[in-house]
C-alpha cells in the first residue's frame, strides 16, 4: 500500500537524527514493525477533504500521527506488561523502550505543533491517561480507546492540510473503523476496506457550518 510506505518513510525520516545509536536503533525498530493506519489515515484524509494539499506537508502530519500513537502504543503495552518484574536490572532494554515510548511521542508533537491538528493532539494524550488510569484501578474506562483518539487525530490533521476544515462526519466515520479495529492493528491493507476512500471521500464533503474544534466528534 502506497500510502503505508509513504508514512513510514516520513516517521523513520522523522527520527533519523536520535542520538545515541542504541536509541535510534530501539525507535526506528518500532516504526518499521508497526501498523500504518494512522498514518495512512492521515494521507486518504488530506486526499479526499482537499487534494491541493503539498504533498511533503502531508507525510510529515502522517508521520506526527504515526510517532504519536506509536509511542503511546508503547506505553500501553509496558505498562500491561510489566516487564521489569521478570527480567535482570541491569538489562538496558526495558529503559530504552520507555525512553524511545517518551522520544516518539515528543517527536510527533512537534510535527504537530504548528498544525490545526495540534489541539487534538494534546487531548488524545490526556485520554490516553485517563483511559490508562481506569484501567489500572480497575474501572470502567470514562474516555474513548487510544485507536479512536488516534483514528480522529489523523482525521483532523489530513483533512485541514490544505487549510481547510475536516467534516465531523468523517471524523465519525474514522472512529467507527477505529472501535471495529483488532488490537493491535494489522497491516493498513488486510484491515482497510476496499471502498474506504469513496466512502471517506463520500462523507468528507464540508458544509458551511462545520469548523475543527478542539473537542472529539464524539462530544457532539
Amino acid at each position: 500500500m502506497e500510502e503505508a510506505e509513504q508514512a513510514r518513510a516520513a516517521a523513520r525520516d522523522a527520527v533519523a537524527d536520535i542520538e545515541p545509536d542504541g536509541l535510534r536503533a530501539v525507535i526506528d525498530e518500532h516504526v518499521a514493525s508497526s501498523s500504518m493506519l494512522p498514518g495512512v489515515l492521515t494521507v486518504l484524509s488530506a486526499r479526499v477533504v482537499d487534494g491541493s494539499a503539498d504533498d511533503d506537508a502531508v507525510t510529515r502530519r502522517a508521520a506526527g500521527v504515526q510517532l504519536i500513537y506509536e509511542g503511546l502504543r508503547t506505553t500501553r503495552d509496558l505498562v500491561a506488561d510489566e516487564p521489569w518484574a521478570y527480567t535482570d536490572e541491569d538489562d538496558p532494554d526495558d529503559d530504552l523502550d520507555v525512553l524511545a515510548a517518551d522520544v516518539l511521542v515528543a517527536r510527533g508533537f512537534r510535527l504537530l505543533a504548528r498544525t490545526e491538528a495540534a489541539g487534538h493532539a494534546v487531548q488524545t494524550v490526556r485520554e490516553f491517561g485517563r483511559h490508562e488510569t481506569d484501567s489500572q484501578e480497575g474501572r470502567a474506562p470514562t474516555s474513548r480507546s487510544l485507536e479512536a483518539n488516534v483514528f480522529e487525530l489523523a482525521a483532523i490533521a489530513g483533512g485541514t492540510a490544505a487549510g481547510g476544515d475536516t467534516p465531523v462526519a468523517l471524523r465519525q466515520y474514522v472512529v467507527g473503523l477505529a472501535d471495529n479495529a483488532d488490537i493491535p492493528l494489522p497491516d493498513a491493507r488486510d484491515t482497510l476496506p476496499a471502498e474506504v476512500e469513496d466512502v471517506m471521500a463520500r462523507v468528507g464533503t464540508t458544509t458551511p457550518d462545520e469548523r475543527v474544534s478542539p473537542t472529539s466528534a464524539g462530544d457532539r
